[in-house]
């Protein structure tokens, strides 16, 4: 993917090809990652979505999501570009444990991740926290907010979690455009300020 630039004198630059970072978007069973992944994507999303059955009840947690009909078997896939030279590709991952397998596959190669939270089954999502904290992945929390839920402020929710205070927590509402969006920029910058620190630790090169 190319993008070209104008002089002002009508001349144009070489293309510029953008960089592309891939960002994780997990959470627990039915915290939203597949409608994040749809709302925020600028191409038609990539869903491997299967309905849910009755064999699969003993396994699929639905208390507190009843009306959820379908789940996410392997990934959901979508690309946003976030300026002209920045282009996220997003990888949803699967929420129940049994395709937890999947997630060494997909975070090969990650910058970040967003760890979707419902305060209803605030404990599903700390399988996902605990995944990305002992690999060393930079995660932003992102708690959707669903109608008729209560709502907590962000420090709330990071003592619930016994996040890191370094470690972003926000609002979102993961069916609108912006608000996801929000969050991944806040992926992206949360990655960066932790490269920067680690570059800025290591001693200075000796000739």
């Amino acid at each position: 993917m190319a993008f070209g630039r104008s002089k002002r004198g009508g001349g144009k630059t070489a293309p510029v090809e953008p960089v592309t970072l891939k960002i994780l978007v997990a959470g627990g069973f039915g915290v939203g990652k597949t409608t994040l992944v749809g709302a925020v994507s600028e191409i038609r999303p990539l869903r491997t979505e299967e309905t849910l059955t009755e064999a699969g009840s003993a396994v699929d947690d639905t208390s507190g999501v009843e009306s959820k009909s379908t789940t996410t078997v392997a990934m959901d896939f979508g690309r946003i570009t976030i300026k002209e030279d920045l282009v996220l590709y997003l990888f949803g991952t699967p929420g129940q444990d049994r395709f937890w397998f999947l997630w060494d596959e997909l975070a090969q190669g990650a910058l970040g991740a967003v760890v979707l939270v419902d305060t209803r089954r605030l404990e599903d999502s700390f399988a996902g926290i605990d995944y990305f904290e002992r690999r060393g992945i930079p995660f932003t929390v992102a708690v959707n907010c669903f109608e008729g839920t209560d709502r907590y402020p962000p420090e709330t929710i990071r003592e619930a979690l016994d996040l890191d205070a370094h470690v972003p927590v926000m609002l979102c509402d993961a069916r609108t455009r912006q608000s996801a969006r929000d969050v991944l920029v806040s992926v992206v910058e949360h990655a960066m300020r932790i490269a920067d620190r680690a570059a800025g630790s290591q001693p200075a090169a000796t000739s």
